[in-house]
């Protein structure tokens, strides 16, 4: 998930704000690279580690031809299961290269999104809030985003379905790489971005309206942001679970679903994973795994809000206090 912050500004609890664009809704314009950068990361990382056990449940249960061993009713179960008969580490398989990319990427996304907003909002409305700019600069840091983090989630899914053959993450990412080739790790980049740019539109609206039900004057309120991003998260993941089984089946290639459907080689491109999805599942395909995506996401859009609201408000407080006088 990526996190902007294109809404009205508001000052600290307690403080008025240096200038229109100097409040604690965004970062201090006189941060420096490494503090947007370090932001990002840790809000991406935690994002997506801690909920890590449920990611690789929601990755099985959107498998089209699940082998018989590997078939589960609900979240809880699944994680039962798996802890039961693969081992009580088996579902944190592959995590180690999702907080490799997500640091990284989320990392990027944010130094390039502040950036972009700013030199954009100077040009579009003379310093102001441009929601225009907003928009612009969020769309061109997830393009940035994705392409680091796509390489990491092809490498973490395959890691986590059932049987997976590879041991380590580097002997997933060297067979991959020999196999399939270097496109491999991109095959389902087209699918990721048009996934996200309707996500973020749905998470963005969802969390500015719940704002401005519980909390219309956008003071640093942490149960507000929670509760905001958690909402916010249920919601896009539950629209936009189409798209995700889409790339599920993209970054995994089954070989049984594959054959099932006489499709030889591997499958490529958005609209034969969308075609291939109906043949095997219908309608009711589209939608696997939406439980556990929901859960997934619910506790991952609110750490990262949360997280992400802190550094702003933590950042922006330090540089007042520095400039008070004595």
């Amino acid at each position: 998930m990526e996190l902007s912050c294109g809404r009205p500004a508001a000052a600290l609890p307690g403080m008025e704000a240096e200038s229109p664009g100097e409040d604690y809704e965004s970062l201090p314009s006189g941060a420096s690279l490494s503090t947007h950068m370090t932001a990002g990361a840790v809000a991406g990382i935690l994002e997506h580690t801690v909920m890590y056990p449920v990611d690789s449940v929601k990755t099985r249960m959107q498998s089209l031809q699940p082998d018989p061993k590997a078939q589960y009713g609900s979240v809880y179960g699944a994680l039962k299961k798996i802890i039961h008969t693969e081992g009580f580490w088996r579902p944190l398989r592959g995590i180690n290269v999702t907080m490799l990319g997500a640091g990284p990427a989320h990392a990027m996304y944010f130094a390039c999104y502040e950036k972009m907003k700013r030199t954009l909002s100077d040009i579009i409305h003379h310093g102001g809030n441009s929601h225009l700019a907003n928009g612009i600069a969020g769309s061109m840091a997830t393009l940035l985003h994705d392409a680091v983090m796509n390489p990491a989630e092809v490498v973490k899914q395959r890691m986590q379905m059932y049987n997976s053959p590879y041991k380590t993450v580097l002997e997933c990412i060297r067979t991959v790489h020999r196999t399939e080739g270097l496109g491999a790790f991109y095959r389902s980049y087209t699918t990721q971005l048009t996934m996200n740019v309707p996500f973020q539109a749905i998470h963005f609206i969802t969390y500015e309206f719940m704002q401005e039900q519980i909390n219309p004057r956008r003071e640093y309120n942490p149960r507000s942001h929670i509760l905001s991003g958690a909402i916010a998260g249920a919601v896009a993941a539950a629209a936009t679970t189409p798209l995700d089984v889409c790339k599920t089946l993209l970054n995994t290639q089954e070989n049984m679903a594959l054959s099932s459907v006489n499709i030889s080689g591997h499958l490529s491109g958005m609209a034969n994973a969308f075609r291939t999805v109906y043949q095997l599942g219908g309608i009711p395909g589209y939608f696997r795994g939406v439980q556990a995506r929901v859960i997934y996401q619910m506790p991952s859009t609110a750490i990262a809000w949360s997280v992400y609201e802190f550094f702003k408000y933590f950042l922006t407080k330090h540089k007042l206090e520095k400039r008070a006088p004595y």
